[in-house]
């Protein structure tokens, strides 16, 4: 028993002290943080935000790796396969992180064994928009107008297993309403086809619906926040009109390969924290549809666990099949 113990006693140390050093040493080289879907969406922005806060804060250049495909699924599953030495991140998004385990039958990855949260940035609600077209001013007579033609309202959606998709299931399962979802390839597609009245309904992201509504080219429902938008203060909530304990966001954040040395996972949440605390940076987030978050790794760990068990649930009660 001694040699074992002396043993231990040697190599937890060495152990310690080799990812002290990697830690005091990082970043030595540059950073690639891959993102899971095309350039210009949420996910891609937030991303080359964080990469120009790491690179300013280490001198180190930070490349921004699109990966798109698969819902996500394709970039998060590299994403999981590399070395965890912190040189290589996730932009994070909840379709392949929170929906895709429960909407796809076979997944290269689980996104708790296999990712360490790192700083949950910012999350954004959506406006439940209907065409003007449609002969309804709020939310309760929508349900009202659906539930008296059930299968014949029309949403758009880009494509199966996004929040776009699984919120309005979340609504559906909430308020007992039928629709039919319509997938494009992208959001920018099916807000095309909502404003020309080809679909009937479509969550839209409330910076983006903001000034269609109040051109009125849409018409604002709901927001699928938790509290009123600023950007759209007479918006009320889903909640506020009987549909209790609904909430719908998509989020972004970044995250690292499991096992990546704590120090490491510490070092990029603090850079990262020292912006989202500063109050310019706030306000335009803010500005821009956005609720800062800033989670560290603690606190993004329990969103996301929470979020896995939330669309688990609404798959399970809208039967959608898995993919």
């Amino acid at each position: 028993m001694r040699p074992a113990i002396l043993s231990c006693t040697i190599i937890v140390p060495a152990l310690l002290a080799a990812a002290a050093a990697q830690a005091q040493s990082y970043p030595s080289k540059p950073i690639r943080i891959i993102v899971p879907f095309a350039a210009g969406g949420p996910t891609d922005t937030h991303s080359r935000w964080a990469a120009q806060q790491i690179t300013a804060a280490t001198g180190q250049q930070v490349i921004v790796d699109n990966r798109g495909g698969a819902g996500g699924t394709i970039g998060t599953e590299a994403a999981a396969k590399v070395p965890a030495d912190g040189y290589t991140l996730l932009g994070g998004n909840p379709g392949p992180l929170t929906i895709a385990q429960s909407i796809r039958k076979q997944l290269g990855y689980d996104t708790l064994r296999d990712f360490a949260p790192i700083t949950l940035i910012a999350k954004s609600a959506s406006c439940m928009c209907a065409h003007p077209s449609i002969p309804v001013r709020n939310l309760k007579e929508f349900i009202t107008l659906a539930k008296s033609s059930p299968g014949k309202i029309n949403y758009g959606a880009p494509g199966a297993g996004t929040v776009g998709h699984l919120g309005t299931e979340l609504f559906s399962t909430s308020t007992g309403v039928k629709m039919n979802m319509i997938p494009y390839k992208g959001a920018a597609l099916y807000l095309v086809d909502l404003m020309a009245g080809n679909i009937d309904f479509a969550y839209v992201q409330i910076a983006g619906a903001a000034p269609l509504v109040k051109s009125g080219k849409l018409r604002a429902l709901a927001v699928t926040a938790t509290a009123r938008s600023p950007l759209l203060p007479e918006t009320p909530t889903a909640a506020e009109q009987g549909v209790t304990g609904f909430s719908s966001y998509n989020w972004n954040g970044i995250l690292a390969p499991a096992k990546t040395p704590r120090p490491v996972i510490d070092q990029l949440n603090a850079t990262l924290q020292k912006p989202l605390k500063d109050e310019a940076t706030r306000k335009r987030l803010i500005e821009q549809g956005f609720e800062v978050s800033g989670d560290g790794p603690e606190g993004f760990g329990s969103f996301i666990r929470e979020e896995i068990a939330k669309w688990a649930r609404v798959a399970k009660a809208a039967h959608i099949p898995k993919l």
